[in-house]
């Protein structure tokens, strides 16, 4: 028989436990410090708050915000850049902003340069990667700038941003800050499945930023798998030594990532303070396509990147491991229900050939109160601490549905595996935009 807490350990992982653990060491850490240098005892929390940050003492900054290019990719996005370019307009210089228009058909160019910000357009859609590489190339931003944002264009920069990444690049040793992620969701219109998807999501977000990212990035242990490509900050000095466009990768933030770690250039910067907010999709269909996406660049990174022996390939052996054992475990388990349930409604399926010995398989290791104990809920508990994380009460009312979309997730896991091996491109497809009602005609991509 499986005792529940181990099913919990095996579903839920290490990974959260030991990142979550090193990103509680990273707090006091940051407490002592703080200590030391004479500050409040409350400063380390200032990682997880921009208010908190503009009251602490501010260092002599080695990137300031007239140092950032930001540069976005878009494709057909007419719906959502206006808003986009307003947001990160209102923070950085609209000299600074840069966009590539990736073989749009739409109005996309129209509305960019309508904005003040430099514009240019690719022949033909080259793909998120190809138009990025165009844009640094284009704008000379290596030699312009000390630093470029990665930009979608269904992103809003949220106002403590920058106040709070930036400082992070004071460590000479940080050539990556990723930001943090919000879905938005209340100006969209969204259905009730929309919503479903949406709060899922940002349960994701949540959980993978608080209690993986924040004890990966910690400047002791510094391996994280990603920096999303959403809205992340680079040195522009090495740029020149990452590939940004490799061939055969549908998407570039993970193999951004590898390279940074792999090719040995420096270390990731993470702050809860440095959010921004990405319009997820807002319909199941658009949800599943982008899940296949982000988890099948995952797998085509892994394979184009050999293991090494360093931290981050061991952090990833981890992190794959976890990921493979705990979706396997959650794509078995409505099988694992029904044959524990047929018997309870049809007392004489026990007595069928073949359905006796799989049933005794099962309940020989699995029981009710133990897949209750080890995972119903544990995700209503993760449930509970999102919401009260996100100050979102409306969160639980979705909580039984999010248990089923995890399975949902571990199926694409698993279905994007093989075809890593199998399937090479590198173009992209927007999922579909609902722009803000405020925005007019304009509008507001994660991953």
């Amino acid at each position: 028989m499986i005792p529940w807490w181990a099913m919990a350990v095996v579903v839920f992982g290490a990974n959260f436990t030991l990142w979550g653990l090193i990103g509680l060491i990273r707090l006091l850490d940051g407490w002592r410090s703080a200590r030391l240098r004479g500050g409040r005892t409350r400063a380390p929390v200032a990682e997880l708050s921009t208010r908190r940050r503009a009251r602490a003492p501010q260092r002599a900054r080695q990137v300031r915000i007239r140092d950032v290019a930001v540069l976005m990719a878009a494709h057909n996005e007419e719906l959502v850049i206006t808003e986009s370019l307003r947001a990160i307009t209102a923070l950085v210089p609209a000299r600074n902003v840069h966009v590539v228009s990736d073989g749009s058909t739409d109005r996309t160019v129209e509305l960019a340069r309508a904005a003040g910000v430099n514009v240019t357009a690719t022949e033909g859609n080259l793909g998120k990667a190809g138009a990025l590489q165009v844009g640094i190339a284009r704008f000379d931003l290596v030699r312009r700038f000390r630093a470029v944002m990665l930009l979608d264009a269904d992103t809003r920069v949220e106002r403590g941003y920058f106040g709070a990444a930036l400082p992070l690049f004071d460590d000479p040793g940080v050539v990556a800050v990723a930001g943090c992620v919000r879905t938005s969701w209340r100006d969209r219109n969204l259905s009730v499945a929309g919503r479903l998807v949406a709060f899922h999501r940002q349960r994701i977000y949540t959980m993978t930023q608080y209690l993986l990212k924040f004890g990966q990035t910690w400047r002791r242990l510094n391996a994280t798998h990603i920096v999303p490509g959403f809205a992340s900050v680079y040195r522009t000095d090495v740029l020149p030594s990452i590939e940004v466009n490799p061939p055969g990768l549908v998407i570039e933030d993970f193999n951004m990532t590898f390279e940074v770690y792999q090719k040995g250039l420096g270390k990731v910067g993470f702050t809860p303070a440095a959010v921004a907010a990405t319009q997820d999709p807002g319909r199941l269909r658009d949800y599943v396509r982008q899940s296949k996406r982000w988890s099948l660049g995952l797998w085509q990174t892994v394979r184009r990147h050999p293991p090494r022996p360093n931290l981050f390939s061991a952090m990833l052996a981890l992190l794959l491991l976890e990921l493979l054992t705990s979706s396997a475990m959650l794509v078995l388990l409505p099988v694992v229900v029904v044959v524990l349930l047929v018997p309870l409604a049809l007392p004489g399926a026990l007595v069928l050939p073949w359905f006796a010995p799989v049933h005794a398989v099962v309940a020989g290791y699995l029981t009710f109160p133990a897949l209750l104990l080890g995972i119903v809920l544990p995700d209503l508990l993760l449930t509970l601490v999102v919401a009260v994380l996100q100050r979102q009460p409306r969160f639980l009312l979705y909580a039984p549905l999010y248990l089923p979309l995890r399975v949902l997730d571990s199926a694409i896991a698993l279905y994007s595996l093989p075809l890593a091996w199998r399937t090479r491109s590198g173009r992209w497809r927007s999922p579909q935009r609902r722009g803000s009602p405020a925005a007019g005609d304009s509008g507001a991509r994660a991953g």
